[in-house]
């Protein structure tokens, strides 16, 4: 029932040997090759016959005559890891690029059914430094608390990027410069903090709370094959659409909506029902949203027809 480990180990040197001889035949002489091709040979025949003395044996003969053809050598090992590590990134950049995208919802727009990247002004300092640890790995939160030094005046506030996921604000202001983990959205609508805004010397620009964006997986290969249906939840670049500003360095941001418009559909707000073709939308994920309960604040028109 069980395969005895001597004969698995057996079984992988006949493998191993046959595919050292496809890869090593232009290199090997006439008698090396036909030494272990005689040594396979002998190998498979005692696994054939199950005959464990001989099993033994013959790999062990198999063996040492491979490690004489092929001395380790000490690059070796780390040659083997570099092509495992090689293989692994390909995989994985073929994934991202054809089947799953990681995706951090970035605004709150969405809020409760996903959670955004939420910043929550406080005029308390940051609690404990145990405690900021604890918060960030529990919930994903981070602590900012800036404070001017100078009468000052923020000039520009420049996006940094650490990586692919960590994302700064530089706030250079005319006499002095902070360094902020916060996007320059987050600090805008959520701390007020924008160019041109003046701080006298001990003033707070920004303090409080930061609430990573809930992380998902986007699905980049089903719309290939199938249509999307309203109520579907998914992502799309916003290329040529107004009052939506690109970024010079990334382009056209990212958004995650709920679809509620097909082709020839015609779409209407009553806050805050949406109607659809002159029927009150259907499907769960509407009805909660135009609930106006539990978080949700049902459709408005204007510039708040991005909210799901």
């Amino acid at each position: 029932m069980f395969t005895p480990r001597y004969v698995k180990h057996s079984k992988l040197l006949v493998r191993h040997a046959e595919k050292y001889l496809r890869y090593k035949r232009d290199l090997l002489s006439d008698d090396a090759r036909e030494e272990i091709r005689a040594s396979v040979k002998s190998l498979s025949s005692a696994l054939r016959e199950k005959n464990g003395e001989r099993i033994r044996s013959d790999a062990e003969a198999l063996d040492a005559k491979l490690h004489k053809l092929t001395p380790v050598t000490w690059e070796a090992h780390w040659r083997e890891n570099c092509e495992v590590i090689l293989v692994a990134i390909i995989v994985a950049i073929g994934i991202r690029s054809y089947f799953l995208q990681p995706f951090k919802i970035p605004t709150g727009s969405m809020q409760p059914t996903l959670n955004g990247i939420i910043g929550r002004p406080m005029t308390d300092l940051p609690p404990s430094l145990p405690r900021r640890v604890a918060e960030f790995f529990v919930l994903g939160r981070n602590y900012i608390n800036v404070v001017s030094n100078e009468d000052d005046r923020i000039v520009q506030i420049v996006p940094q990027k650490f990586g692919f996921f960590f994302t700064f604000s530089r706030l250079i202001c005319t006499k002095q410069r902070f360094l902020v983990y916060a996007s320059p959205d987050t600090l805008r609508q959520d701390f007020k903090v924008s160019v041109g805004n003046s701080y006298a010397k001990g003033a707070v620009i920004a303090r409080g709370a930061i609430d990573t964006g809930d992380q998902v997986f986007v699905d980049k290969c089903s719309y290939n094959f199938v249509k999307p249906h309203r109520g579907d939840v998914f992502v799309f670049r916003t290329d040529n659409i107004p009052l939506i500003p690109a970024d010079p360095e990334t382009g056209a941001p990212f958004f995650i909506k709920r679809l509620a418009g097909e082709p020839t559909d015609t779409l209407r707000i009553d806050p805050p029902q949406l109607f659809i073709n002159q029927k009150v939308a259907d499907g769960r994920g509407f009805a909660r949203v135009m609930a106006a309960q539990d978080g949700y604040r049902g459709y408005a028109p204007g510039r708040d027809y991005l909210n799901d």
